[in-house]
């Protein structure tokens, strides 16, 4: 049920779609281009050579990783400043401003995934995973004493008893709490941030000898609003 990055104040939410594609999934899971599509969907448009000293990577290298990103449709060209006129062929290419492509992409469920698309799947969100909680943990060490923002950490724990369909409608109904929040930028007021939300959910281990209504105590959960 992972989704991939989703450009903040698309107007109208897209229909689901599913990456099923080899080559596509294999694209995606490349960490550099993880990063890159990453950048572009927290900060918004850029070249490839802001993107290439924003994540300390090779300017010629990361123009690669955005034309196939391009390719498989995760991002496109956008308007940005004036390219010069004339000119070398390089300082024209370093001037192509990118844009992550919003959209509601997801992966076919584990079940239907085969051998190959399992691996690159797992070393998909292998990566993202480790850099969705090494970069809250330092945001939340590193926030600067008195800043109101340095509040803005909630995080929820909890343990719900449902079966896989209504595991299923848990995750779509989250989906659907996303897009209320989502507007256009013109819409968006002064102070307002991008916010980045994570979901992931997962059976717990359960012993086999267990009776069900004895696996798990009463639903429960934990929040920290801070």
């Amino acid at each position: 049920m992972p989704r991939t990055p989703q450009e903040p104040g698309a107007p109208e939410p897209a229909a689901p779609i599913e990456l099923s594609d080899l080559a596509t999934l294999k694209a995606l899971a490349q960490p550099r281009r993880q990063r890159i599509l990453e950048h572009l969907t927290q900060h918004g448009p850029a070249t490839s050579a802001m993107l290439a000293r924003g994540l300390g990577l090779n300017t010629g290298s990361t123009s690669y990783h955005l034309r196939e990103l391009a390719r498989h449709g995760f991002v496109e060209e956008t308007a940005g400043e004036p390219r010069p006129e004339g000119g070398a062929e390089s300082s024209a290419h370093r001037e192509r401003w990118w844009r992550a492509v919003p959209g509601d992409r997801r992966f076919p469920p584990r079940s239907r995934q085969s051998p190959e698309m399992r691996q690159v799947m797992d070393e998909l969100n292998h990566h993202v995973y480790a850099a969705d909680v090494d970069l809250f943990e330092r945001l939340q060490r590193d926030a600067a004493h008195g800043d109101p923002w340095g509040d803005a950490f909630p995080y929820s724990r909890a343990a719900v008893r449902l079966t896989l369909p209504e595991l299923r409608q848990f995750f779509e109904e989250y989906i659907a709490l996303l897009n209320r929040h989502k507007r256009p930028a013109s819409e968006t007021p002064p102070g307002a941030r991008t916010v980045l939300t994570r979901f992931f959910a997962h059976p717990a281990p359960e012993r086999p000898d267990t009776p069900a209504h004895l696996a798990a105590p009463d639903d429960t959960g934990e929040t920290d609003p801070s």
